[in-house]
């Protein structure tokens, strides 16, 4: 089959599958925050009232979409199992599936362009999947035994042990994988986790209290306790989950040289506002919480700010080994310190960047232009120059994984032109 019509395909795959894990995941991250709010919000019944006496702990009113409703939580169990009783994981089993898939279509599928960075780590394609899926499996193993420790007795002190794990985890991907594949991996490392407490702890609790109604035999509340505690926690995990989902779209996050750094930062302003949310609906505004969470954006913001253009007459370019020598060649026949001319940015882009960015790639892989970004002529060129002094001269997030061998030369030559006005 044409490689031109399987990049398509495949890009087409990753489209569809991409949306159902948007559509999933909005389904799964909305019944979590509703669940975690109607928690807070109950209020519990008038003693020797008929729903204290039926068992009931909580209930609220509410108004949406025209209609009245009236929730209520029991303490443990109603006295008889309704005949139609609705349960809560599919939303988050077709998540974590469609995330999954998305792993092997945009990672694994292509991995020595979406996760090896040779700067980063000489790792090869299967040692990279490697730490991906092995990433997973321990990342999950380590949660639930913690949880199951005596440590899950205590939430606050469980809560920084699995925070400062997380960020050791984002520390050693930075390390082997490229910084977009590590942040993703962080993400799904995160979502495993999540998905994990709902197949090995919510559903089999429920359905032991089920079973127990069943059978006509009192339900052991410690079931409903474990599943509310890993409910909670995932309540938590959302936010930084959501961020990590969007960050391949920012490299100046995942391509700082302190990248997990500033995904620890973040991850622990995430949860700092989702914590202020979760206490007041319970009924109490700590302003603290979301002022420390945006205070330390601004801190990550300001902190890789990029810094003012310091234009710097360029060495010139050499080829790199196993790279065509032409943009290299054509530079330093033209003097010692070229000028940083259309002509010479034109060609460093033709060679370097445009086999992905332009109408027809010619990358294996690519069957269109990234986010449309085409390249090929002069006046491309000039109307994209902000994103590509951004991602080649300052981030150096592109080209990616640096496939087509840019030189640190001919960075400098693109930063010169750049400084002199891109024309």
């Amino acid at each position: 089959m044409d490689a031109l019509l399987v990049s398509y395909g495949v890009e087409w795959l990753n489209l569809l599958v991409r949306w159902l894990h948007l559509i999933t995941g909005i389904a799964w991250i909305g019944a979590s925050f509703y669940f975690v709010w109607l928690d807070n919000s109950i209020r519990p019944p008038k003693p020797g009232s008929d729903l204290a006496n039926k068992g009931v702990s909580g209930e609220l009113w509410a108004v949406h979409g025209g209609g009245f409703y009236n929730p209520q939580k029991y303490l443990v169990a109603p006295a008889e199992l309704p005949a139609d009783l609705h349960w809560f994981k599919w939303e988050a089993y077709a998540t974590w599936l469609s995330g999954f898939a998305m792993l092997f279509i945009v990672y694994y599928f292509n991995a020595s362009a979406m996760m090896i960075n040779k700067d980063v780590a000489d790792l090869n394609t299967w040692q990279a999947i490697g730490v991906g899926l092995g990433t997973l499996v321990i990342g999950w193993t380590v949660y639930d035994l913690l949880c199951r420790s005596p440590l899950g007795k205590r939430e606050g002190l469980l809560g920084i042990v699995m925070y400062l794990f997380i960020v050791a985890a984002a520390y050693v991907l930075t390390h082997l994988l490229s910084g977009r594949a590590a942040y993703i991996h962080v993400g799904a490392m995160i979502g495993t986790m999540m998905v994990g407490n709902v197949l090995m702890v919510i559903i089999p609790g429920q359905r032991k209290l089920v079973e127990a109604m069943r059978v006509g035999k009192s339900p052991d509340p410690i079931y409903g306790k474990k599943a509310k505690q890993r409910s909670v926690h995932n309540n938590y995990f959302t936010l930084p989950v959501l961020f990590i989902m969007i960050s391949n779209h920012y490299g100046m996050t995942y391509s700082h040289p302190y990248n997990w750094l500033i995904l620890a930062a973040i991850i622990a302003a995430g949860a700092l506002i989702r914590h202020f949310f979760n206490l007041r609906h319970a009924g109490r505004v700590s302003l603290g919480y979301p002022i420390a969470g945006v205070a330390l954006l601004l801190i990550v913001a300001i902190a890789i700010a990029p810094k003012p253009i310091q234009p710097v007459a360029p060495l010139a370019p050499v080829a790199a080994a196993g790279a065509p020598a032409t943009v290299g060649a054509t530079v330093a026949a033209t003097s010692a310190a070229p000028v940083a001319d259309m002509a010479h940015i034109q060609e460093i882009i033709g060679q370097r960047c445009a086999t992905c960015h332009s109408a027809q790639p010619t990358q294996p892989g690519f069957a269109t232009a990234p986010a449309g970004v085409m390249l090929q002529t002069p006046d491309l060129i000039r109307q994209h120059a902000d994103k590509i002094y951004q991602q080649a001269v300052q981030l150096k997030a592109m080209p990616l994984a640096n496939m087509t061998h840019i030189t640190d030369e001919e960075r400098a030559l693109i930063g010169a032109w750049y400084a002199a006005g891109a024309k």
